[in-house]
């Protein structure tokens, strides 16, 4: 111990972030290759993946960082995370064996030692097209990639040129939008109807979604999952806003979604071929996800159409607060609120995706 308090505090710093990663990695599930790193997991995203970039933008109404959210977050604190508990993010980080939790890069309190094991940029509300983002007052595409550019500066300066470079290089790279594209400013506000057909508007999401990879490749990323857009017709909220009374799925939204998913599928298939020791991977959460929602009884759910939040069906951000009556067991809903899956939902998705497409970042 006395030898450990003479050396300087970077180094003390260092010294305990080594054995913090190497106590989860003991722990964790997937299990990597010999010689082969994952130092860091970096999330850009949307509401799925933010763990509370959003706390403080006090413009949006996509915040979450008040009870009941978080209600079975350790501690029962509500976060900013869109979920009872942890989020997808989260999960992965410790499906990986790297940390508990991963941290949102605005968190004001976030470590220095945090930096190079990786953030979440992501916020609530974003999408690839930049009207979605601005409608939503919320952290837009270009403005995630400003945060990550932020901290790669940050990065160098806690662990230096030649670990940042690593780091950038064998880490994963998460990146979740298009739901808020589809279904608010296509479908629901109707905004971008007005300007483009489906074939017009999904192609300029693709073409923003393939600006953003290469920017982010050139800035040194090279193991890129691409999460497709999941089955938004099967949300409660869509259920009853255009589900008619008996609030069915809404098949159109559904339809749109996989015409999407297809052409971004095509497109990073193309990215992988024009951008030099690039691994971006398509992953797939749509199928499992609908599988989960449609057979909500085989997978011991008792209610596959609303969520736990009030009444399941509208409750969502500000609509599901402190004075909004609750389910008696979370653990019976695939949905916590009318837009987001419970924590025990993103258990069952993250670990077999995982060990699904783990192997082709390697």
């Amino acid at each position: 111990m006395v030898a450990f308090m003479k050396l300087p505090s970077s180094l003390l710093q260092y010294f305990f972030l080594l054995l913090s990663v190497f106590v989860w990695k003991t722990s964790s599930v997937v299990k990597l290759p010999p010689n082969v790193s994952v130092p860091a997991v970096l999330v850009f995203g949307d509401s799925i993946m933010d763990t509370g970039n959003n706390n403080n933008n006090l413009v949006t109404t996509a915040r979450c960082n008040f009870p009941p959210y978080g209600i079975d977050f350790p501690g029962r604190v509500p976060t900013g995370r869109f979920s009872n508990g942890k989020v997808p993010s989260d999960l992965i980080v410790e499906e990986l064996g790297i940390k508990e939790f991963l941290p949102a890069y605005l968190d004001p309190n976030l470590q220095p030692e945090e930096l190079a094991t990786g953030v979440c940029f992501a916020s609530g509300g974003a999408g690839y097209d930049s009207l979605t983002s601005q409608t939503a007052s919320c952290i837009s595409l270009s403005g995630q990639v400003d945060l990550f550019k932020e901290y790669i500066g940050k990065l160098r300066g806690v662990v230096g040129e030649d670990r940042t470079e690593f780091i950038l290089a064998n880490s994963i790279f998460i990146v979740v939008f298009g739901s808020n594209d589809i279904s608010n400013t296509y479908f629901l506000s109707r905004i971008r109807q007005l300007q483009y057909d489906l074939p017009a508007y999904t192609d300029l999401m693709l073409s923003s979604a393939s600006n953003f990879l290469k920017e982010i490749y050139e800035l040194g990323a090279r193991r890129i999952a691409v999460f497709n857009v999941p089955p938004i017709g099967c949300l409660p909220f869509q259920r009853t806003a255009a589900g008619g009374k008996e609030r069915k799925v809404v098949v159109n939204y559904n339809n749109a979604v996989q015409f999407f998913n297809a052409k971004l599928s095509d497109q990073l298939h193309s990215l992988n071929h024009n951008l030099p020791t690039s691994r971006i991977v398509y992953i797939d959460v749509y199928s499992p996800l609908l599988d989960i929602i449609l057979n909500y009884k085989k997978y011991g759910y008792k209610f596959g159409d609303r969520g736990c939040c009030g009444t399941g069906t509208i409750e969502v951000v500000l609509l599901c607060n402190h004075l909004t009556p609750l389910c008696s067991n979370d653990l019976e809903y695939v949905f916590w609120d009318s837009f987001h899956p419970t924590e025990s939902v993103y258990k069952k998705l993250i670990a077999p995706i995982l060990k699904k497409y783990l192997n082709d970042f390697l």
